[in-house]
């Protein structure tokens, strides 16, 4: 069976590392959102504004940004091949942000992930949200 530290992948263990990066942004824990993102990532959030990696990962951290809750309640999709893989699915988020009142959502989620060569594992790459207004 493949794995997500190999250039092929297995669906199931994509979907279980993007469920371990939303913990991760939960948790702020900067260690493994530094290995699971890449050095261009690029989050366009639901409200349509662009987030880097060092903005968001950098609000995560000083909890700027501030996930209370923020998990996959579809079963998370997956496409891949030629080291480029896609998954899909809607979340139930609370966040705050700056200091602000958390804030309840459901978004729908498209997250590019590219394998990283060098290192050896998948990172995500590009990540799309759009809130469902529900």
């Amino acid at each position: 069976m493949a794995d997500t530290t190999g250039d092929t992948i297995d669906a199931d263990r994509l979907g279980e590392q993007e469920r371990r990066r939303l913990a991760a942004l939960v948790a702020a824990d900067t260690v493994l959102l530094d290995e699971l993102h890449a050095e261009d990532f690029l989050l366009v959030n639901p409200g349509g504004g662009e987030w880097d990696r060092a903005f968001y990962l950098g609000g995560v951290a000083d909890g700027s940004i501030d996930y209370r809750r923020f998990e996959a309640v579809t079963p998370i999709q997956v496409l891949a091949g030629d080291g480029v893989a896609v998954v899909r699915y809607r979340s139930a988020i609370e966040i705050a942000i700056d200091g602000g009142p958390y804030r309840a959502l459901s978004a729908w989620h498209l997250d590019c992930y590219r394998h990283d060569g060098a290192a050896g594992r998948w990172r995500c790459v590009w990540s799309q949200a759009t809130a469902t207004g529900d």
